[in-house]
């Protein structure tokens, strides 16, 4: 994990570094100093990049970076001179609950379809799950997001959920059940967006992994012993087709972490995502990096979390590996 660490940071830093425009140029051209001369605009901008140390080669000021981040240190942002590690603290626990709750919704829902679609393959209720899963997977969630407002979020026909924030006004006087009941409230339509499309792809996936199992000998022979089908899916196949399920939940967490951008915007949620959308157009260089820093991290810990959980799932893994 530590040298992919080190190229993550490495690649992302030099693209960071080397795209168009800079800090100082973008307040240049928002009109910070507009109130100057002609003359004075070259040597603002220089003055800015060494107030940043933007005037630095790009390979000391990521050595330098590299420095601060092993005492987790992420620098200030260049936006609001705030330490970087605390605003991505503030952000991280909102990002966490839009991600995990859709990831436990996703997993909760999409493995019973996908075992009923492959148990009763080519059935009417199979054909019928199949076509609504591949509609539900092709419909951009930003698309989905606004339906949504339109329909159900006061926008022209029903007010049933708010589409703004995460609690109620006052809602930190709220005794505490008052207060979880009102966050699920307003996560219910962010929430639904992060999750259709999972379901939708996690159960196609168990269905094909399921439907690969039951063909293996070991099945026909456990149905020759006199097992039921149910004990036979239940205590035979369902163990070996969760392994491909698995590997998707290694990279489903942090895509969905990331992949939050576009949601966390259209329902101004505090998030991680719409961190670094902001930090991007404002050119925080700083923020930009511990965001991604943050995200490949939490990549590498579902990649390792995937391994770990595929002992549990096949106990010939670690057999194997004692061996």
């Amino acid at each position: 994990m530590i040298p992919t660490m080190l190229g993550i940071t490495l690649v992302t830093f030099l693209i960071i570094q080397l795209a168009p425009g800079s800090p100082a140029e973008l307040k240049i051209k928002m009109g910070e100093g507009s109130a100057l001369g002609e003359q004075y605009t070259k040597e603002v901008i220089e003055q800015t990049k060494k107030l940043y140390g933007l005037d630095k080669p790009i390979h000391i000021r990521y050595l330098i970076w590299l420095r601060q981040v092993a005492t987790l240190n992420f620098g200030e942002s260049y936006k609001d001179h705030r330490p970087v590690m605390k605003i991505i603290l503030e952000r991280i626990p909102v990002s966490l609950q839009l991600s995990l709750t859709s990831i436990f919704l996703v997993y909760l829902f999409a493995i019973p379809i996908g075992v009923f679609s492959a148990v009763k393959q080519k059935s009417l209720p199979d054909r019928i799950s199949t076509v609504v899963l591949f509609i539900l997977y092709s419909l951009p969630n930003f698309w989905v997001a606004m339906m949504l407002i339109l329909f159900v979020g006061g926008g022209q026909f029903f007010h049933w959920f708010p589409v703004y924030g995460l609690n109620s006004e006052g809602a930190e006087n709220f005794p505490l059940w008052h207060w979880f009941t009102d966050r699920l409230w307003h996560l219910a339509l962010p929430v639904a967006c992060l999750t259709y499309e999972g379901i939708a792809f996690i159960s196609r996936q168990q269905r094909a992994a399921l439907l690969e199992v039951i063909r293996q000998d070991y099945i026909r022979t456990a149905r020759a012993k006199g097992l039921t089908e149910k004990m036979v899916i239940a205590k035979h196949a369902m163990r070996n087709s969760l392994i491909p399920i698995v590997t998707l939940a290694a990279a489903l967490f942090p895509a969905m972490l990331g992949g939050s951008v576009i949601i966390e915007s259209i329902f101004s949620i505090p998030g991680m995502g719409k961190l670094g959308f902001d930090a991007i157009l404002a050119r925080d260089y700083p923020v930009i990096m511990g965001d991604a820093t943050i995200s490949a991290f939490l990549t590498l810990i579902g990649i390792l979390a995937a391994d770990l959980t595929y002992t549990l799932v096949d106990p010939r893994i670690s057999f194997e590996a004692k061996k």
